[in-house]
């Protein structure tokens, strides 16, 4: 299913969808004006062609960190020394891997990686930066942002840009 195939059902659908994935499929299918099943097997091609990637519940950050004590957030950017595709997939897997990295960028110019980063504290970020950042990990440079207050969080797409709602 290329870009072109999608046709404003399918953008109305992945636009609620990302908003509130918990909504019935009779509710999602009143919602843009389908069929209960015609939405089912919409939904159902969606989710087969790729473009819905996973359906998960957001977590109160604040909630969150208050109760379990990630109260620290971190963006970091790291520049490694070595720059080849092997260098870059090395690091990539190890920061991947590791369950304190919420996102993981390849980025140019500028870093090869920009991370976020959560953390109980400066003590474990301290420990989490060894792991990543120096053992055998090819990294020349880290700069790290802490942030104190966040805005605004979305994982949400602008997918109904320009078009013509119903």
């Amino acid at each position: 299913m290329e870009h072109n195939e999608l046709d404003l059902i399918d953008l109305l659908l992945l636009d609620s969808l990302q908003h509130d994935a918990s909504l019935s499929n009779v509710a999602l299918a009143e919602k843009v004006n389908v069929s209960p099943p015609t939405c089912l097997r919409r939904v159902k091609r969606l989710i087969d062609g790729g473009w819905i990637e996973r359906q998960i519940a957001v977590l109160n950050h604040d909630k969150l960190g208050v109760a379990l004590g990630h109260g620290l957030t971190a963006m970091v950017e790291i520049s490694l020394d070595k720059q080849g595709s092997e260098h870059l997939n090395a690091f990539e897997q190890r920061a991947v891997a590791n369950e304190a990295v919420q996102q993981c960028w390849r980025v140019s110019p500028g870093p090869d990686f920009m991370l976020v980063v959560q953390a109980a504290d400066m003590p474990h970020y301290l420990s989490i930066s060894q792991t990543l950042f120096t053992q055998d990990a090819n990294v020349r440079n880290v700069k790290a942002f802490f942030a104190t207050h966040r805005a605004k969080f979305t994982t949400t797409w602008p997918v109904l840009a320009g078009q013509n709602k119903p």
